[in-house]
């Protein structure tokens, strides 16, 4: 059994490799922080979108290599859970607080807030993810990146 937690575990396409023990952490937390703001998770000053949600091939201030990143379904999936929890208990909140608010309210309300939510949090959700994925040397974030700090 002892044996069993000394052997590295496999890379990808199986293979074992003592370098990927050698490398340095990424610390996740600053990379997450630096994706939400739309920022390299690198070096934290490039920009990481070009546009709404086009992620930049590398960063133009370190060159860090970003189209590794694949976030797929996850950015929406996230949006929707926060904005639906955070508009469902305002709306449960108003119901508890005026009573008797007109339904034209709510019906101006709720959908334009919503709106208003989902689309402002997508970017930053998905630069997040973008950064998690750095962080963890995901997806052929895997090799080394230029000297951040």
């Amino acid at each position: 059994m002892a044996e069993a937690a000394d052997t590295p575990l496999p890379t990808h396409g199986g293979a074992f490799s003592a370098a990927a023990d050698e490398r340095p952490k990424r610390n996740v937390w600053p990379a997450l922080r630096r994706g939400f703001a739309g920022r390299c998770p690198c070096c934290g000053k490039g920009a990481l979108l070009r546009s709404y949600l086009k992620v930049c091939d590398r960063c133009a201030v370190c060159g860090t290599e970003l189209f590794h990143q694949r976030a797929d379904d996850a950015p929406p999936y996230v949006t929707v859970l926060v904005v639906g929890h955070s508009v469902g208990a305002l709306m449960l909140l108003t119901e508890e607080v005026a009573p008797n608010l007109p339904i034209l309210y709510h019906a101006l309300i709720w959908p334009s807030l919503t709106l208003v939510l989902c689309l402002a949090l997508l970017p930053a959700f998905k630069g997040a993810l973008v950064g998690y994925q750095w962080a963890l040397r995901m997806h052929g974030f895997d090799t080394e990146a230029p000297d951040c700090s």
